[in-house]
């Protein structure tokens, strides 16, 4: 579905955390092979409360509460997707994945390509990241760059309200295992999310939030409003483009191109470690088809090569912002 088309759908204002549980709620009905399983998911509506209400609408069969056993469940989903169910796991923080990450890097990424394409693996991976919650350092991890390295498998990650439930419900109609990298910040973040059941937002599409002329900004989740707000504070001195890419892997690298041939500099700004990641990887990707269009060096913005404190000022000091994509425009604008 073209922006254009999206944006002449009937929309309501929600928040993220109400536009994933719709998403969630209209693939429940949809389909009868969907179910929700995961720590917490059923009675308890979820830790961050984003599945609150389903388990009471579609029962314990549909939404199961697992054991305390993320290796466990990983492993349950990847086998029931492989026989033809739809399995949606929601692993309560990404820094958990290394429990399971032998069901995620040698079952899941790689089964469909081990029995030569005859196995599919419809399941999906809701989990949450980043900081800002004063949750240290097992819970505050931003890790997706790690699971887009992986072939075989998708990671997504949504930065606005319409593209959460978008994705969502991508993801769950995907024949390949996909992961939803939900950031916890911005779950009250409201906007206008369409209410059309077959709504969807095709997976490896980006989305330019706002078009300008000097300075491309690529920004992931939290940051995404955030680089909005300072191209807005911007405006009349420096034209900020800001992009979603939405997806990470498939990353699409045409619409970031295209903007750079435009703008001829370039921000990427993503909660993730700088070395090493989501970064250097666009990075690459716009040195190798936009060298001569580039006026000024590529600036990043992420977090610093450190774990998240728990003290919350140092979390502060740790965490890109506002301030840091600000500092990054004016460097090369």
């Amino acid at each position: 579905m073209t922006a254009q088309a999206e944006l002449e759908l009937e929309t309501e204002t929600m928040t993220v955390r109400e536009a994933i549980r719709q998403g969630l709620r209209e693939e429940l009905e949809r389909d009868e092979d969907v179910y929700l399983m995961g720590e917490d998911v059923g009675l308890f509506g979820g830790v961050l409360e984003v599945t609150g209400g389903l388990y009471e609408e579609f029962g314990e069969e549909r939404v199961r509460d697992t054991p305390i056993s993320e290796a466990g469940f990983m492993g349950a989903a990847t086998g029931a997707a492989a026989t033809g169910t739809r399995p949606v796991v929601e692993l309560m923080f990404s820094d958990f994945m290394g429990v399971s990450m032998e069901q995620i890097m040698n079952q899941m990424a790689k089964m469909h390509y081990m029995f030569g394409g005859k196995a599919e693996l419809p399941v999906t991976v809701r989990t949450t990241e980043g900081g800002g919650m004063g949750a240290a350092s097992q819970h505050s991890g931003t890790v997706h760059t790690w699971i887009a390295h992986f072939p075989g498998l998708k990671a997504v990650a949504p930065g606005t309200a319409a593209s959460a439930k978008g994705l969502t419900k991508a993801a769950i109609r995907s024949n390949d295992p996909v992961f939803v990298f939900e950031n916890k910040m911005i779950y009250e973040q409201s906007g206008e999310v369409p209410t059309d059941e077959d709504y969807t937002v095709p997976i490896g599409e980006a989305a330019v939030e706002r078009e300008g002329e000097d300075v491309t900004v690529v920004a992931t989740q939290r940051l995404v409003s955030e680089s909005l707000g300072v191209a807005d504070s911007l405006e009349g001195d420096v034209s900020v483009e800001v992009i979603d890419p939405r997806s990470l892997y498939p990353l699409d690298t045409d619409t970031i191109v295209e903007s750079v041939e435009k703008t001829g500099r370039l921000v990427v700004a993503d909660e993730s470690p700088l070395s090493y990641g989501t970064h250097a990887e666009i990075a690459t990707r716009v040195q190798e088809e936009a060298f001569f269009s580039l006026d000024a060096p590529i600036q990043r913005v992420g977090t610093p090569d450190t774990h998240m404190p728990f003290s919350p000022p140092l979390e502060q000091e740790v965490l890109p912002g506002d301030e840091d994509v600000r500092a990054a425009i004016e460097r090369i604008a």
